[in-house]
């Protein structure tokens, strides 16, 4: 498969929507050292029903083969509590700089709500553990080496808890940090061990493309909007918080990676029209992109 067949025959852009080439040179690596890789993901869409039901109500033969996940620790549980609010500070088109207090994650650790936002972090976390743990079993003299996001490992907390939960209580933990980041002021048990890589402004910028300056979600309703830059494309066309994208271009938008997808097809200084659904109506607006695009910083 070449390239682009490859990323159509798994749907990249409808179940992740990232970039591509920010992944790709993991693939090519395995490829060219014919290093084994195996997908460590669940379905999303049972993690979202996780979400909303809590693991209890999701029955045995519809958990996707994963057992009960091991209960999260105090620690986790706060820095799971400063990401919900992070998140929802995000949907309600607040300042993501913005602090988080201590009373709230007092308070909203307490929620029912959050409870299952846990049950949902614990089957990602689950799922990867369970992927790993197989592919040692399969092959007990091999390295087996996990890729996934830092708050997933962490502080050991996440995937490595789950993996002594299953009886690997030895996986090491390696984060990369900025090199202009101060490594004594890191948190002694942030990582079994980091590495140094250059700061990003050092790092060669993939070639800019049109953005709308939106975060988006898929939900039940479709993709809705959590959240507006200020000064952004989306902005000056009065997007809000809270729509949901209809239609870009004409074409029927139903997951994040197809709007993306129509968004990033966009030349400089061209115009993209929108079908916007807020309050129970749809509505036209237009996207007026700038004659040149900038790097996000």
């Amino acid at each position: 498969l070449d390239t682009e067949v490859f990323l159509e025959a798994v749907e990249w852009r409808k179940v992740w929507g990232y970039d591509a080439g920010l992944y790709l040179p993991l693939f090519h690596f395995a490829r060219q050292n014919r290093v084994p890789m195996i997908a460590l993901n669940v379905d999303r869409a049972l993690v979202s029903r996780v979400s909303h039901e809590g693991w209890a109500a999701i029955p045995p033969d519809e958990r996707a083969g994963l057992s009960d996940p091991a209960p999260a620790g105090a620690a986790y549980r706060d820095s799971l509590a400063r990401t919900y609010l992070y998140k929802q500070s995000l949907q309600a088109g607040g300042d993501p700089e913005a602090a988080v207090e201590e009373a709230d994650i007092a308070s909203v650790i307490e929620s029912a709500e959050f409870a299952r936002f846990v049950e949902a972090q614990l089957t990602w976390d689950r799922a990867m553990a369970e992927a790993l743990a197989a592919a040692r079993q399969r092959q007990p003299e091999a390295l087996v080496v996990g890729i996934m996001g830092r708050g997933h490992i962490e502080h050991r907390h996440g995937v490595p808890h789950q993996l002594a939960d299953l009886k690997i209580p030895d996986a090491a933990v390696l984060l990369p940090v900025d090199r202009a980041d101060a490594c004594d002021g890191l948190p002694a048990d942030l990582a079994d061990a980091i590495f140094v890589i250059e700061p990003s402004d050092r790092i060669a910028a993939a070639p800019s493309k049109a953005r709308l300056g939106i975060l988006v979600e898929t939900t039940d309703d479709g993709v809705r909007v959590e959240n507006v830059m200020g000064g952004s494309v989306a902005a000056a066309a009065a997007i809000e918080v809270g729509d949901i994208v209809v239609s870009a271009a004409g074409f029927p938008v139903a997951q994040v990676g197809e709007l993306i997808e129509i968004v990033q097809r966009q030349a400089p200084g061209t115009w993209l029209p929108l079908t916007i659904r807020r309050d129970g109506e749809e509505i036209e607006l237009v996207a007026r992109f700038p004659t040149v695009f900038k790097a996000p910083e």
